[in-house]
């Protein structure tokens, strides 16, 4: 048996052809729930599972949050929901945040999804759905507290409140908002928007209400409501810029494909947009933009080996990056692990150096890594690992 068999026999067909490996630990994905539960209490405490449980894979993280005590969930748009329909546990409620689309109603009723209704217009046609099948149908009103994004306004809110018959088929289940800048802890837009919460909650006394997001949570009892909606905290990301109490949920380790030492004044990557000043020794990694690693990291990023840095080289390629490890005492070989994103360079640190914010970086991971599943102990018999 050659060298090559005995490592695809010893780590798996799968990873083995894989340029990377991405570690995706539920177990503290679990934690951070109850963590975000014991800050909210006594508020509930939804999850945001939207695009695909922020790239992490929703099939795998809704049951697991499922088992720490999740009910509701949260995705952006209608399609999400249908694709979570078949899977998510039958005690749990799903709400689309974008609302519905024309067209969509009946997909919606269908698939028992409870979607977030935006303006007049989704609220009419969720109503005629509702008064055509004659039959109740659940929503919840979302209300522009100052984001200008999606939501009424509050003369809307006042309109719909003093047109019972407006809401003809529907059962309101919460009214909601979103924080544009609850992640900037003194911000002043925050306390205008609950002011504006608060007169939007007036037109609909005793209709809890859902304010914070992951940030939001921190911010206080008044911010709460009755129903958080924490994401990127969830998932391990920084909630506010005062700090990150979350456990790290994703590890990314992306393999080397190749060494090479070249003299000063050689030219790195595509536009040779680095030149070497010295004799250094270069390993190219198999990943780049395709893979979620964003061409801003050109120049300025770095990738890490026990402990020491890897400045990145040159510009991301679509399929790889160039990375000095002249600092290392021994080469790489081909094959071996160097860290992205881990103990030594957070999710946020990677985002800061790209210029961008931990969800685009979270989200953009792509397809071509090998997912290794770490699963909390009451779910680890039986489950599969990548």
């Amino acid at each position: 048996m050659n060298e090559t068999v005995r490592l695809e026999t010893r780590i798996g067909a799968d990873e083995a052809a894989a340029g990377g490996v991405l570690t995706i630990d539920l177990a503290a994905l679990a934690e951070n729930y109850r963590i975000l539960c014991q800050t909210a209490a006594p508020a509930g405490v939804a999850a945001v599972v939207k695009a695909d449980a922020y790239g992490l894979g929703a099939a795998r993280v809704v049951p697991v949050l499922h088992e720490a005590g999740c009910r509701d969930f949260f995705v952006a748009h209608l399609i999400e929901a249908r694709r979570l329909a078949a899977i998510r546990p039958r005690d749990s409620r799903l709400y689309v945040l974008n609302g519905l689309l024309p067209g969509g109603e009946a997909v919606c009723a269908n698939i028992g999804a409870i979607p977030v209704l935006n303006s007049l217009d989704q609220v009419q046609r969720w109503s005629a759905l509702a008064i055509a099948r004659a039959m109740t149908l659940e929503a919840v009103l979302q209300v522009d507290t100052g984001m200008a994004r999606l939501g009424l306004s509050l003369a809307e809110l006042q309109a719909l409140a003093a047109d019972p018959a407006a809401l003809s088929g529907i059962r309101l289940t919460m009214i909601m908002s979103h924080l544009a800048c609850a992640d900037q802890p003194g911000h002043e837009a925050s306390p205008t928007q609950l002011s504006v919460m608060q007169a939007a909650s007036a037109f609909f006394p005793g209709l809890p209400v859902s304010f914070a997001n992951s940030a939001g949570v921190f911010l206080g009892p008044d911010y709460r409501g009755a129903l958080a909606r924490p994401g990127i905290a969830l998932y391990g990301g920084a909630p506010t810029l005062a700090g990150n109490p979350m456990r790290p949920v994703v590890r990314l380790d992306v393999r080397v494909i190749q060494t090479r030492t070249v003299p000063a004044g050689t030219a790195v990557g595509y536009g040779g947009t680095h030149v070497t000043t010295g004799e250094t020794r270069i390993a190219t990694l198999a990943a780049g933009y395709a893979d979620g690693l964003p061409r801003s990291l050109s120049n300025r990023g770095a990738a890490w080996f026990d402990g020491v840095r890897l400045p990145i080289l040159g510009r991301v390629s679509m399929d790889s990056l160039m990375v000095d490890v002249t600092a290392l005492p021994a080469a790489l070989p081909p094959g071996a692990l160097v860290e992205l994103i881990g103990p030594s360079q957070t999710l946020d640190a990677i985002a800061s150096d790209a210029g961008t914010i931990s969800y685009e970086i979270l989200t953009a991971l792509g397809q071509r890594y090998h997912r290794h599943y770490a699963f909390p102990a009451s779910r680890a018999s039986g489950q599969g690992q990548s």
